[in-house]
């Protein structure tokens, strides 16, 4: 996948990964929301995750081009929340037997994967920073 430069250069490997990775989780989410409103007939709990699962790509979108170090650290601080908030509903779904053990344990897992790569991004960005 053909990475652009910003003029921070904070695209790496990791980022490219966590693009992908996070644009994959968001179409899981979107096909897991049909899911639930079509089969399940469940309206609520399935427009959280769907608004929390597709934010957290969009929010990696927005610091690949951010404007400073700070501002891609905010922008990925928020993604870090909103893939927080995804692995809540999902767990909320799993608990109320929206979700089989199989669906939950496959979504989670990326989710999980997710935040690790985003803290580890944050992180990497912060000691830039700091020296």
């Amino acid at each position: 996948m053909v990475n652009e430069c910003n003029s921070f250069n904070f695209n790496n490997m990791k980022d490219n990964i966590l693009k992908t990775k996070s644009f994959s989780f968001s179409i899981r989410i979107v096909n897991c929301y049909k899911f639930l409103i079509q089969e399940k007939k469940e309206f609520v709990l399935s427009k959280q995750l769907l608004r929390s699962g597709t934010s957290v790509g969009a929010m990696i979108r927005e610091a690949e081009h951010s404007e400073s170090k700070s501002d891609f650290i905010h922008k990925m601080a928020i993604a870090q929340k909103e893939i927080n908030e995804s692995i809540y509903w999902l767990e909320l779904l799993h608990a109320t037997e929206y979700l089989t053990i199989q669906l939950f344990n496959s979504l989670n897992n990326d989710a999980i994967e997710i935040i690790k790569l985003i803290t580890s991004s944050i992180k990497t960005s912060k000691a830039s920073i700091n020296g």
